[in-house]
């Protein structure tokens, strides 16, 4: 990944000015594709507006003041993308990732309970030496589970930052799912049903409302209600 970024081609998602200046910060290389993720300076500069410049945000991380997923960071351009969790715990400000109606990242402010989990979806499933199961998750996490009881797209509700399992979320029928890419990006749909393909198109999920979308696009986020803190209130 280039580290070079110019403004008017960073990601839609990024909730940026475009013409303020040239460059723009890029993220490392990390658990996040670029497009799904912001570098923590930007977080810090842009979106909490806790400092003025990027030096001062350098600042801040060297003083080990930031905490994301439960663990103390120290990179400037660790990316950070949907569901992981920022804490400052030194003002007692607790936010998580998400994604607006706009399909803009935006930080939801949560309480210090809630910032002790997480939400993530499984991507794959890889059988590992002697026999055990790993799940792979959207955030670059690994879980090793005893019993294959979980299918691609289901999400995890785990405790950070042991990675336990808390509860899972499946991909279901009356489950309600953020759509976090394309048109409808951001948006807060109640699922009716899974599509399987019978070629080598993608899966699809239908929505209640009639939509429909790729099932990659589709993030579960509580059993008919959310369990997380939205953005903004939607109508499901």
């Amino acid at each position: 990944m280039t580290q070079d970024l110019k403004r008017l081609n960073a990601p839609k998602s990024w909730p940026v000015p475009r013409k303020s200046s040239v460059w723009v910060t890029s993220p490392n290389p990390g658990a996040h594709p670029l497009d799904q993720c912001m570098p923590l300076t930007l977080v810090l500069r842009d979106l909490l507006k806790v400092c003025d410049t990027a030096a001062e945000a350098r600042k801040i991380l060297s003083a080990k003041h930031v905490l994301v997923d439960g663990r103390v960071v120290t990179e400037a351009k660790l990316p950070v993308g949907l569901m992981d969790v920022l804490s400052l715990p030194a003002s007692g400000k607790y936010y998580r990732m998400l994604i607006d109606s706009r399909g803009k990242f935006t930080l939801v402010e949560t309480t210090e309970d809630r910032a002790k989990w997480k939400l993530c979806r499984i991507e794959n499933k890889t059988v590992i030496s002697g026999g055990r199961l790993q799940l792979n998750m959207h955030d670059g996490r690994n879980i090793l589970v005893d019993e294959d009881s979980y299918k691609t797209g289901d999400v995890l509700k785990i405790e950070l930052p042991t990675q336990k399992i808390i509860e899972p979320f499946k991909m279901v029928q009356g489950n309600v799912a953020m759509i976090t890419s394309g048109s409808s990006a951001g948006q807060i749909m109640v699922i009716e049903e899974q599509v399987e393909a019978r070629s080598s198109s993608p899966d699809l999920v239908r929505f209640k409302n009639g939509k429909l979308t790729v099932k990659n696009n589709v993030f579960v986020i509580g059993n008919k209600t959310p369990e997380v803190v939205l953005p903004e209130v939607n109508a499901v």
